[in-house]
């Protein structure tokens, strides 16, 4: 019969084997909260009681907190996640996460390794073991996958096995997203960052002067026949020729150029990753050129009538803007009705016309 192990002996290999896992494993049972940055943990309580220029100035401080330990750019940090939060927003079902400042997305076996048996592992030690993305960066010995700072630190972390020029920078983005288009986009995005120096690039403007003589309504979705048929894919403005077309946003300029059906148009992408469509213009602004940066109001062609036809093709239906937008779900695009939007930015823009013209007098 087999001899039961005394109490001191069966406290003294308990304390052993505890001690082991604790040098092994670190001490995720006993997290040191104390060391914690208050200022990284939002709730969703919180962030819903939060203005939307908080909201930004509470990112801007971690995005800087993160820049100042790894000595990523926070534009780069900022772009990654503002990317993040877009691919959110076109897949809420698939990315769902506790609402939180930050947008960035790590699904389980990701954060926690993909042979780690316990999916929801937070132990940075046992995390790294399974080669998971999981870090600690807000100093609570945890990585936590809904936390800020951990989030944040975990993906600069990342970022930095590649290295620091913008070229690394590249290379990382499509190590990690596997496509063109995500690589594509947080590129724009940090170059508006670093450009403005600013996260609040959420001015728009009406594509045409409200002060110019112009008339629209909502056809989108009405049937196109030339080419075969097809639905209208966004808003007719019509105006006289020569009338200035204006960019609607902050945002690059991603194409420029000829197409059978939009004639001479150019194509800006915003911060919220939707692509903004301006075609059958008369003529492009001269010194705007692929990959520019615009602003609201910039001046970027004129209306005209061109398309339907062979580069150089006019006149085949009266003077007007097409205007189209876009949005990116991270593979594909999809086209909605600019209508609202347009008229949302039409009557703030005559407000604050109205607005300052009272300031004045």
């Amino acid at each position: 019969m087999k001899k039961s192990e005394s109490k001191p002996k069966k406290a003294r290999r308990l304390l052993i084997s505890a001690t082991a896992a604790a040098v092994l494993f670190g001490t995720a049972a006993c997290p040191v909260r104390g060391s914690a940055d208050p200022e990284s943990a939002t709730t969703a309580e919180s962030l819903d009681k939060m203005s939307r220029e908080d909201i930004l100035a509470s990112r801007k401080k971690l995005y800087d907190k993160i820049a100042a330990t790894t000595r990523i750019p926070w534009y780069r940090i900022a772009a990654v996640d503002q990317y993040e939060h877009t691919l959110t927003k076109a897949h809420p079902k698939d990315r769902s996460h506790p609402k939180r400042l930050t947008g960035i997305y790590m699904n389980e076996p990701v954060w926690s390794g993909m042979f780690n048996p316990d999916r929801n592992d937070s132990n940075p030690r046992s995390i790294s073991i399974f080669n998971g993305y999981g870090k600690d960066g807000s100093g609570d010995g945890r990585a936590d996958i809904n936390d800020d700072m951990d989030v944040l630190y975990s993906m600069a972390s990342y970022l930095l096995r590649h290295g620091q020029s913008e070229d690394d920078f590249g290379i990382a983005l499509w190590e990690y997203y596997h496509n063109s288009r995500s690589v594509q986009r947080i590129l724009q995005f940090s170059k508006l960052y670093e450009k403005f120096q600013t996260l609040d690039l959420s001015g728009h403007a009406f594509p045409l002067p409200v002060s110019a003589s112009y008339s629209y309504r909502d056809t989108w979705g009405s049937g196109r026949s030339w080419g075969g048929y097809r639905i209208h894919e966004g808003t007719d403005i019509f105006a006289p020729y020569g009338t200035p077309v204006r960019s609607t946003c902050y945002g690059i300029v991603e194409l420029k150029g000829w197409n059978p059906f939009g004639g001479w148009r150019i194509g800006i992408r915003d911060l919220d990753n939707r692509y903004h469509y301006y075609a059958h213009l008369q003529g492009f602004e001269k010194s705007l050129n692929q990959g520019d940066i615009v602003t609201p109001g910039q001046t970027i062609g004129w209306v005209g009538s061109s398309g339907y036809g062979k580069p150089g093709t006019q006149g085949k239906f009266p003077p007007h803007l097409h205007y189209g937008i876009y949005r990116d779900s991270g593979l594909a695009e999809w086209s909605f009705d600019p209508y609202p939007l347009l008229r949302h930015w039409e009557a703030e823009e005559r407000k604050a016309i109205k607005a300052k013209r009272k300031g004045t007098f």
